[in-house]
């Protein structure tokens, strides 16, 4: 009994020494898409995200971050979002996420990005701020459409044709809750 009471108050211990603050990922965080096709560049807007970040130690810890790819639109219409849409299999895989693995640095997340279906582990390059109770995750990644399965989208028979590579910029903000 000795020992079992020993292990719970070593375990008691241990989460009391390593405390966590949890966030909430806040309304105000913005993440843009950026592409170009052989006729012009584009940008589209994830209008619905959510997250949660737990810090130990003034480190990230943990990071869930989901986008609904429904909410990913461009200012160009429901044509071009149609075939944003299909190409990242919006049907059969409804959500953009990203989870969190390690911070290396405290310069880049290093995680698994799923899109599309497909997982991929990724590093990040970040600038991680701590401001006024929240924390602050601001980047840029080239990503290569088809790491992850995507075929580029085309139009216009085929005249028109995404560039594989779009670029990635999130300004995410948490708040604590």
């Amino acid at each position: 009994m000795k020992k079992v009471v020993s292990i719970f108050f070593f375990l008691g211990l241990t989460i009391m020494a390593f405390p966590q603050d949890s966030y909430a990922l806040a309304s105000s965080s913005k993440l843009t898409i950026e592409g170009t096709s052989t006729v012009q560049s584009w940008t589209v807007t994830a209008n619905q995200m959510i997250g949660i970040l737990t810090l130990q130690d003034e480190i990230p810890v943990e990071i869930n971050f989901e986008v609904s790819v429904s909410n990913i639109l461009s200012a160009r219409g429901a044509t071009m979002d149609k075939k944003m849409h299909a190409a990242l299999k919006k049907d059969e895989h409804p959500k953009i996420t990203f989870e969190l693995n390690r911070v290396q640095d405290m310069s880049a997340l290093v995680g698994i990005l799923t899109v599309a279906g497909k997982k991929k582990n990724v590093e990040i390059n970040a600038e991680i701020l701590r401001k006024d109770g929240n924390i602050k995750i601001k980047g840029e990644e080239n990503i290569a459409l088809e790491d992850f399965g995507i075929k580029p989208p085309t139009a216009m028979f085929g005249q028109i044709v995404v560039g594989d590579t779009v670029v990635v910029k999130f300004e995410l903000i948490f708040d604590s809750f």
